[in-house]
């Protein structure tokens, strides 16, 4: 079992910057084996791909809505996935969460996520 902790959520004026971190711990948990993702679930909305990363960080994909904003990054030393987030504006205002997927490699299906956050709040308003 894996557990995911996320921080570095809070409140932000738009234009501003986040950095965002998700700590993951395990007994038989292997963090460079995984992919991780992260997902926002805006205000009464669905929750919504932002990036992913693969196991080594070679290969990264991100929703358009925040690409050329947005970095995901990892640290295997430290078992912990990163998300930069640049020129933030009121539309990303949500949960964040993270998760681990089942596999190494980038894939894109919810279901391919087994373990989540519990999630950390960002709020960009003036």
């Amino acid at each position: 079992q894996v557990q995911l902790v996320e921080s570095g959520g809070g409140l932000v004026q738009p234009g501003g910057s986040l950095r965002l971190a998700c700590a993951a711990s395990g007994s038989t948990f292997t963090f460079g084996h995984h992919a991780m993702g992260w997902f926002r679930q805006p205000p009464g909305k669905e929750r919504e791909f932002v990036a992913i990363i693969n196991w080594r960080g070679d290969n990264i994909d991100y929703a358009d809505s925040v690409k050329g904003r947005f970095t995901i990054s990892r640290d295997n030393a430290k078992n912990t996935v990163y998300l930069q987030m640049n020129d933030l504006n009121p539309v990303d205002t949500a949960v964040y969460y993270c998760a681990a997927s089942l596999y190494a490699i980038v894939t894109f299906e919810v279901s391919d996520f087994d373990s989540w956050g519990q999630g950390t709040q960002v709020t960009v308003s003036s």
